[in-house]
């Protein structure tokens, strides 16, 4: 089946896709699709695990089961959160590097995030989770400006290809260096384990709270960037052409990307998949207009976490599966379907 081809740019660097053969959905049902979507996956969140609890319970202090909703709702809050910021960091990550794989997994954020993790509990001795949280943080941003600076030695700068070579060398360097310490350090490994399958559970508002504003300034900073990310889908020529700043755009596209995969991977762990996979089934449904794909990557980013750690509670009571299990196990087949209707690669 042909894919999308596209126009070239209005001047305000507005990108139409010209379908052959392929439907798309309209913005607004993709939109309708998605709020539904959104709805259902927060309410199942609340009321289902391994024990069902009534609507009611949430609204009512007095119910036995009021402090199992109140956790389930911190749980669905966190889950979108982190969901939202996977799904609009991957969609800015393919855009800024024009590299259809691109995820904060390939591009070094995970392992920037864990090798930081690690240091903080076997060296600094840090045992509480608020903490944590500032380390993977620095971590997962330092990956990120380290992987750029590596990509941009050279005559041509940081191309999509340099870019996904440098995160993959920086991710087998750090997860090397992450085995070794964890090799010589077994408290470590207890502690250390449960944050890398990633996971939503047992974090409490507080944690969500300290990375709310990076959160929030990730996914402004980033929307912002839908008519960048159009002209620079074009090439970086065509980009100028257009009257744009393509430095300036990059560093601005790179700092939302920071914001948002930094605080998402320190919030939750390393959960696969999100970043990768949402994008991609964004524009096989509306197209490669970023002032679409961006907003509802971020909305159906958060679906997608959300419902795999529900998912997570149901398969194996009274015990669960962790949301970074779950998204890999949901992520791996869809990856592979649109790989084979050929979606992916569209950028």
């Amino acid at each position: 089946m042909s894919t999308a081809t596209r126009t070239p740019a209005t001047p305000s660097g507005r990108l139409r896709a010209r379908p052959e053969g392929v439907r798309r959905a309209s913005p607004v049902t993709a939109v309708a699709v998605l709020v539904v979507a959104l709805l259902v996956v927060a309410a199942a969140s609340v009321l289902l695990g391994a024990r069902w609890i009534g609507p009611t319970s949430l609204l009512d202090p007095g119910s036995p089961t009021h402090e199992i909703a109140a956790v389930r709702l911190d749980r669905t809050l966190l889950g979108l959160a982190v969901g939202g910021a996977l799904g609009l960091v991957g969609a800015l990550m393919q855009g800024l590097t024009r590299n259809p794989l691109a995820d904060p997994g390939v591009l070094g954020v995970n392992a920037g995030a864990s090798l930081a993790m690690v240091v903080a509990i076997s060296v600094m001795g840090v045992s509480d989770i608020r903490a944590y949280v500032w380390w993977a943080f620095a971590g997962a941003a330092i990956a990120l400006v380290l992987v750029h600076a590596i990509a941009s030695v050279g005559r041509d700068g940081a191309t999509p290809v340099k870019v996904a070579i440098a995160g993959a060398a920086l991710t087998a360097a750090v997860t090397s260096w992450v085995s070794g310490l964890l090799l010589v350090d077994r408290k470590t490994v207890e502690s250390f384990r449960l944050w890398q399958v990633g996971t939503v559970a047992g974090r409490g508002d507080e944690v969500l709270l300290i990375g709310l504003p990076f959160l929030a300034v990730g996914a402004v900073l980033g929307l912002a960037c839908a008519r960048t990310l159009n002209a620079l889908a074009l090439g970086d020529d065509l980009a100028r052409g257009l009257g744009r700043h393509v430095v300036r755009d990059r560093l601005v596209v790179g700092l939302a990307t920071v914001l948002l995969a930094g605080s998402a991977v320190a919030l939750a762990g390393p959960i696969a998949f999100v970043g990768l996979i949402v994008p991609h089934g964004v524009r096989a449904l509306v197209g490669p207009d970023y002032r679409s794909v961006l907003p509802l990557s971020l909305g159906f980013g958060a679906v997608l976490v959300v419902a795999a750690d529900t998912v997570g509670r149901l398969v194996l009571p009274p015990g669960e599966v962790q949301v970074g299990i779950m998204s890999a196990v949901v992520g791996v087949p869809v990856f592979l379907h649109l790989v084979r209707r050929g979606r992916i690669g569209a950028l």
